[in-house]
């Protein structure tokens, strides 16, 4: 009979992401393999509280000369080594631009909102992208924040989307965090890029969602979200507004999924309780994330909600806010999870089940290993 002797956590399968409309490779049984190659080094534990030098710190000169406010909640300013431009012309310089198909490239325009829309002159555009300092401790991560802390970082989340989503199509909010991640600095930051184009992230999952809506007369992600609340086979954390999970096509080892229990489609939509209830879950499932290998845990997350800009007046109902998060570490916090040979050349591959991996998460507690310790001594 099909399936008969199928164990999941030794046979190797392949599971569809309706969401990129792709799909990934699980060998659960990779996991028994020894492991000789890359080990990280260890993260970076004694971050000093302040450092004159840091250029995220309250009071510190940037790399432009600019000084920084002695800010004491968030803080948000111009990039100022923004990888989207304001008003870059076209790029017709290229060789071979529009003379055949397979040669085309179009302008990649970034922020540019006059301060002065009622002048006939045109004021310099701001940088095209924000950086946005969570709190003014460089040692304070998400995890460690009070809630009230971690509450008024969504509220400057929703009010920069608001901001920037009255122009711009879309407005890429995303923390990277760690230098195994590519962060540059330790101070808790994240950053948002709003551009005048939808990425291939947002035009997939745009085209997705709305393929599965006019398919089974539902978002996508809400259903999927009611489905997995009922199995809780790769539920982490859930409470009244929101839950996390293990995508059931989830890539990365410990990735997971934030969703909220509500139809809604853009995180400025979101009601007081609701933001209230995210900045707790938000809590519980970082410290669950850095109590797994008791590190401070790299992880790349971002925002994705309905296009904005020109596409407001548009029906998104099939769209569903969501926050993805894609760390890294698979076996310690000196190992990682290396996206490499069939990865790049044939599909995605993971080297555990994603209902393990939930498992593992779900399983660790919900007070900070630093504050057990702190506790202990």
């Amino acid at each position: 009979m099909p399936g008969a002797g199928f164990v999941l956590r030794e046979h190797q399968h392949i599971r569809y992401n309706p969401l990129r409309d792709d799909w990934v490779l699980v060998s659960a049984h990779r996991m028994k393999r020894p492991w000789q190659g890359q080990g990280e080094k260890p993260v970076q534990e004694d971050v000093p509280r302040y450092d004159p030098s840091n250029p995220l710190c309250p009071g510190a000169t940037r790399a432009n000369g600019k000084v920084n406010p002695e800010y004491e909640s968030t803080f948000v300013f111009d990039n100022d080594f923004p990888a989207l431009e304001p008003d870059a012309p076209e790029p017709s310089c290229l060789p071979g631009v529009g003379d055949h198909p397979l040669f085309r490239s179009a302008s990649a325009q970034g922020v540019w909102v006059p301060e002065h829309r009622v002048c006939s002159h045109r004021t310099p555009p701001p940088s095209p992208s924000k950086v946005m300092c969570f709190h003014p401790w460089s040692d304070m991560t998400l995890p460690l924040m009070a809630l009230p802390e971690i509450r008024a970082v969504i509220d400057k989340w929703a009010e920069l989307a608001v901001e920037l989503g009255a122009t711009y199509p879309w407005v890429q909010i995303f923390e990277n965090k760690g230098a195994m991640m590519g962060c540059s600095n330790p101070h808790p930051h994240c950053q948002v890029w709003a551009s005048n184009f939808l990425p291939n992230e947002a035009r997939l999952e745009d085209r997705t969602q709305r393929e599965h809506l006019q398919a089974r007369g539902q978002p996508l992600l809400l259903e999927y979200g009611r489905l997995e609340a009922q199995r809780k086979e790769r539920l982490v954390v859930e409470n009244t507004d929101w839950l996390v999970v293990v995508p059931y096509w989830a890539v990365w080892p410990f990735q997971t999924l934030l969703l909220p229990r509500r139809h809604v489609t853009q995180l400025q939509d979101l009601s007081a309780d609701e933001r209230d209830s995210l900045a707790s879950i938000m809590k519980r499932l970082l410290t669950k994330y850095d109590n797994l290998f008791e590190v401070s845990f790299p992880y790349s997350m971002g925002w994705h909600g309905a296009p904005t800009g020109s596409h407001l007046g548009e029906d998104c109902g099939h769209w569903l806010l969501h926050a993805h998060y894609y760390p890294p570490l698979l076996r310690s916090a000196s190992v990682r999870k290396f996206m490499v040979g069939y990865e790049m050349l044939a599909q995605a591959q993971r080297d555990l089940t994603p209902e393990q991996a939930a498992q593992r998460l779900r399983s660790l507690p919900e007070e900070h290993y630093r504050t057990r310790a702190q506790a202990a001594q």
